[in-house]
């Protein structure tokens, strides 16, 4: 196990340029994973990482030692403590980091089912979350317009707790067109909009639309919708949180789809 102590180490300095850097990300094709359980996450579901990073404290974590026993084949550096903290994004780190390959853009499949498109989503907590519940929901496939934040930039990462590694993440989409090509219906969802969404079908093959945290979905995506639904709210309340309004929706659809199978099973 290599150690480093000296922040002008050629290794340590591309680890911090890849922490700090979202451009420096996207040109080696890297993301950094921050923390115990998404570098178990990527372990259990996807692999093992390109490099491994623990710090002189974290290795004394029983969790990260026994992390980095079992990714024996990929040797990790060992960071003094004051460096870890450089590149950690985190006030309180525990101590591992994983570098990964960044998965390459893939074109949006013509058979996704039900899934969730997002057009110019910016804050990198809200998508983090966001992804984080439709895995929870069952839903695999998640489709980012062009002007949506990076979903593996570390934010999005730590928000999304290993949600990353159960979806389909698509970056760059054209929605409009992936409107078009979608085989089933497609929802948007409106605060104007009189029907809500518990008074509308979202039990079979659905895309559900959701827009810009402070703009909404585009008047060319509302009207390519086949309907508008709205998350009820009590008076006086404006909006309702992207990210929560999302959770509002999928979980509903995961109501009405329970309730349909006890129907059938009756």
């Amino acid at each position: 196990m290599k150690r480093i102590t000296s922040a002008e180490n050629p290794r340590f300095r591309f680890l911090r340029q890849l922490a700090e850097s979202s451009r420096e990300r996207k040109k080696a094709g890297l993301s950094v994973l921050d923390g115990a359980h998404l570098v178990t996450a990527y372990r259990d579901r996807v692999g093992a990482p390109e490099q491994l990073v623990v710090s002189d404290s974290g290795l004394k974590n029983p969790e990260v030692a026994a992390i980095v026993e079992s990714l024996a084949r990929v040797e990790p550096l060992l960071l003094a403590d004051g460096l870890f903290r450089q590149i950690s994004p985190v006030v309180t780190p525990t101590g591992i980091l994983a570098v990964v390959r960044t998965p390459r853009p893939a074109p949006v499949p013509e058979e996704m089912g039900a899934c969730v498109m997002l057009e110019d989503l910016q804050d990198p907590g809200n998508l983090g979350s966001i992804l984080r519940s439709a895995a929870a929901a069952g839903v695999k496939h998640v489709a980012l317009s062009r002007g949506s934040v990076h979903a593996w930039s570390p934010r999005v990462l730590r928000a999304g707790m290993g949600a990353h590694f159960l979806l389909g993440v698509y970056e760059g989409v054209d929605l409009p067109a992936a409107v078009r090509a979608f085989r089933g219906r497609v929802i948007a969802t409106s605060r104007a909009a009189p029907r809500t969404v518990y008074e509308t079908d979202l039990a079979g093959n659905v895309a559900l639309l959701f827009g810009n945290e402070g703009s909404g979905l585009s008047r060319e995506l509302k009207g390519a919708a086949h309907a508008a639904v709205s998350v009820p709210m009590a008076g006086g309340v404006e909006s309702l949180n992207v990210a929560a309004a999302v959770a509002v929706c999928l979980f509903e659809r995961v109501r009405q789809l329970a309730a349909n199978s006890v129907i059938r099973e009756s």
